[in-house]
């Protein structure tokens, strides 16, 4: 079966709404008949069907914790697990935390804002992606706040793990509180199931 054929299935499986399916080969090639490719198909991405935990604070922080995942797949044994953070937008943050393994990032809609915490509690400069916007990370020298911007924020992380932990989450001075593993995360997905 051909790349886009195939890729063409798996797309009308997940169903993503407003998805195309090229050859790259047939936007590289400039004998393409329907020529080069100009436009841009906005994707979006049905999450109307999705199973979401919330995650609230319990008002012991100074900022607002609140936050909708979605775990998309997982697998333990290859330490991988990608699942989607929806952000409100009222300022609701994911707990604090440092990425302890490689993570790819990428804001489906909305806007990702986020601030290091530096020693004694400090904020570092505030960054914001955007909707279409990616990110690696292979760990993070400094933990982080993130939230949703002015229309809240959808955002799909990937997560690689060797050892099983994924990121550490701290307190407002940076101390490390929990980590949280793989194996945390699937166990309280499945326990909602």
């Amino acid at each position: 079966m051909p790349i886009a054929d195939t890729a063409a299935t798996v797309v009308a499986r997940a169903g993503i709404a407003g998805c195309t399916v090229r050859s790259v080969a047939d936007e590289a090639d400039s004998t393409n008949p329907r020529g080069p490719m100009t436009t841009t198909t906005t994707t979006a991405f049905d999450t109307s069907k999705l199973r979401w935990s919330v995650v609230d604070g319990d008002g012991s922080t100074s900022y607002r914790m609140h936050q909708e995942t979605s775990i998309l797949g997982y697998d333990r044994d290859a330490g991988t697990i990608d699942f989607l953070v929806r952000f409100d937008n009222c300022g609701g943050h994911c707990p604090a935390h440092r990425h302890i393994t490689t993570t790819s990032v990428l804001v489906l809609e909305g806007e990702q804002h986020l601030d290091d915490m530096l020693a004694g509690g400090e904020r570092g400069p505030h960054k914001v992606r955007k909707a279409g916007e990616y990110h690696l990370t292979t760990g993070d020298k400094l933990p982080h706040m993130e939230r949703g911007g002015p229309d809240g924020a959808l955002v799909f992380y990937s997560h690689h793990t060797s050892d099983g932990r994924l990121y550490e989450l701290v307190d407002e001075n940076g101390e490390v509180i929990h980590v949280v593993t793989l194996d945390d995360m699937v166990r309280v997905w499945e326990a909602g199931a």
